[in-house]
């Protein structure tokens, strides 16, 4: 059996480099070629890092849940996919992550990578694409002409959010520091409020909060809501929280091959933009994982 190259966490959660068994797709499974994966530093805080789904504990995890690849192998039962395919997508927060040669994944939640993305920008978007797609559109049901108000809008997540509002016909509000207040109004925000400068609070009520995060700004955003109004929130110190309106609008991305099918025409036309912050090696991946990279705003992204 093959080996492949691989990044594993640590009992420290440090990232180190090991010799792993190139996995074998079972029944409805991909084996995926990775060709580049996203980087979510706080994966090293997820629950599916230390646990496995029976609640278990789990050690020398290999993160990294989104990636473009080429398809390597297929399972019995695979019928949308073929070897040599180009792909992206995501795969179980409990499997083995793409910070690897190779990973497993299923075809629900793959798409073929638009033709207009490299490998690398490709692997920048599904989490952070997905994540604004189905807070703005599935859960706040955001309609056009609406205002929504965005938290968090130079980070993975809020570009996508700040182009999809964008598109879905909505007057758009970002908060950013104010080194991104220009970057995000050549994206499309209506009014950029640098948070250090200025109170949210100043412009006005809003249909929809889209909070990346959490803490006060969560607290201060309910005051903002119009009647009718909406909040989602993907904060992580929303996710434990007992109060039972931040329970309701709190909610954690599934991976949705159709629905990134859907994007990928929109990135094909030009509509939606992905950005990456920076490439690193996979040797470098502990030092990805360590949040202390800095670069353009976007997504760390890990090329193999």
């Amino acid at each position: 059996m093959a080996d492949m190259k691989a990044m594993e966490f640590t009992e420290e959660l440090h990232l180190q480099p090991v010799h792993r068994p190139v996995p074998e797709p079972e029944a409805g499974e991909i084996l995926v070629q990775v060709l580049a994966s996203g980087v979510t530093p706080t994966e090293k805080l997820w629950y599916p890092t230390t646990h496995n789904a029976d609640g278990t504990a789990r050690s020398k995890a290999i993160p990294g849940h989104e990636f473009s690849g080429i398809v390597s192998a297929i399972g019995e039962g695979v019928a949308d996919y073929r070897p040599g395919d180009r792909v992206f997508g995501m795969n179980d927060w409990f499997a083995e992550g793409a910070t690897a040669e190779f990973c497993i994944a299923k075809p629900s939640n793959l798409s073929l990578k638009p033709a207009s993305l490299s490998a690398i920008e490709a692997a920048a978007t599904p989490i952070g694409a997905l994540t604004a797609w189905q807070g703005l559109h599935d859960r706040a049901k955001l309609q056009q002409g609406e205002r929504v108000l965005i938290h968090g809008a130079a980070g993975a997540v809020g570009l996508f959010a700040v182009q999809l509002a964008k598109l879905q016909g909505a007057y758009v509000i970002a908060t950013a520091s104010g080194a991104n207040v220009d970057f995000l109004k050549q994206l499309g925000a209506d009014e950029v409020i640098d948070y250090r400068e200025r109170r949210f609070e100043d412009a006005g009520k809003v249909d929809v909060v889209f909070d990346a995060v959490g803490g006060e700004t969560l607290t201060r955003s309910w005051s903002v809501l119009s009647p009718g109004g909406r909040l989602v929130t993907i904060a992580a110190d929303a996710e434990g929280t007992t109060e039972q309106r931040v329970k309701d609008a709190f909610f954690i991305v599934e991976p949705r091959g159709d629905e990134l099918w859907f994007l990928s025409n929109w990135f094909d036309s030009g509509k939606l933009k992905a950005f990456v912050k920076a490439e690193l090696s996979l040797e470098e991946a502990d030092q990805a994982y360590s949040g202390s990279a800095v670069g353009n705003p976007g997504k760390l992204v890990i090329r193999l």
